[in-house]
């Protein structure tokens, strides 16, 4: 019983590290860099959580929390492609703004600098009070398929094709008819919609939104992209790896065995030492960072 709710809070956490990590990895494959994931996932929380405020529906909020990662992701798609935009720069700037901006409407919207009010979601109204419950939500079947399906689009149909082609070499691309840069937009964009449910989960899942709230899962993610060498199913086990090593420093924390510091680097040293042992043996996309002209 106890492995057994392990594997569901392992599940539950890797939820949001899938979804970010489905849009580093179709960006990236697209030849964008994305640090953006963590200002994706805090913009579609927030949107998340405004839409169900207002209306008392979570569908509402899956709709708005969208909607706030399709925005930023075109800021991002249009900052890094049509401006040329240095795309590290980019991200960290997206990031910075997305802490901002979210701050000052929780401020606004709710008259609150730390968190919102409680909010309609899916599941337990208790985070975590029966292991089962949070089978009750419909993000978290959505997010142990994204990476299947992404894996489906991205190897085996004819857009997935491009995307491979533009993000490895983009001028051959280009020579045989593929529209380079609106691959790009398309790939940018749908990463900041993904990346946003990611958000978006969380939120509803606590039902409520805190001030900067992701606390570095983007990071993660894009690690796991990194860990995972760019492939989805890969970078998706590399997520639930990341899960089990968060799970496993709460249950340290709770049974007090090792100083609670040192068992809250748990998942971050493991974050640390699986990419640099993949760095430097992988090959990213060839053209990841470069814009074309």
């Amino acid at each position: 019983m106890t492995a057994l709710l392990f594997l569901a809070q392992t599940v539950r956490i890797a939820i949001p590290y899938l979804f970010a990590a489905a849009g580093g990895a179709i960006a990236e494959r697209a030849g964008v860099i994305s640090l953006t994931l963590e200002g994706f996932m805090l913009g579609g929380a927030f949107g998340a959580v405004l839409g169900a405020h207002y209306t008392g529906s979570p569908w509402v909020g899956i709709i708005t929390g969208i909607a706030a990662g399709l925005l930023l992701g075109s800021i991002h798609a249009v900052s890094s492609i049509r401006f040329k935009a240095d795309q590290v720069v980019v991200g960290v700037a997206i990031n910075l703004f997305a802490v901002g901006i979210t701050r000052f409407f929780l401020q606004l919207a709710f008259e609150s600098s730390s968190n919102s009010p409680r909010v309609a979601g899916f599941g337990s109204e208790t985070s975590g009070g029966n292991a089962a419950a949070f089978l009750d939500n419909p993000l978290v079947w959505l997010g142990l398929a994204v990476m299947p399906v992404l894996a489906y689009v991205i190897n085996k149909t004819r857009f997935g094709l491009r995307v491979r082609a533009v993000g490895e070499h983009p001028q051959a691309a280009a020579s045989v008819g593929v529209p380079v840069n609106r691959v790009r937009y398309i790939a940018v964009i749908a990463s900041g919609a993904l990346a946003a449910l990611g958000g978006v989960y969380l939120a509803l899942d606590q039902h409520q939104f805190t001030d900067s709230m992701t606390a570095g899962r983007g990071f993660i993610a894009l690690a796991a992209v990194i860990f995972g060498r760019w492939d989805p199913v890969r970078a998706g086990i590399a997520c639930l790896l990341f899960a089990a090593a968060e799970t496993l420093q709460i249950q340290l924390q709770a049974a007090q065995i090792i100083p609670s510091q040192f068992v809250a680097m748990i998942p971050y040293v493991l974050t640390i030492v699986a990419v640099a042992g993949v760095v430097g043996r992988s090959t990213p996309p060839t053209a990841l960072g470069k814009t074309s002209e």
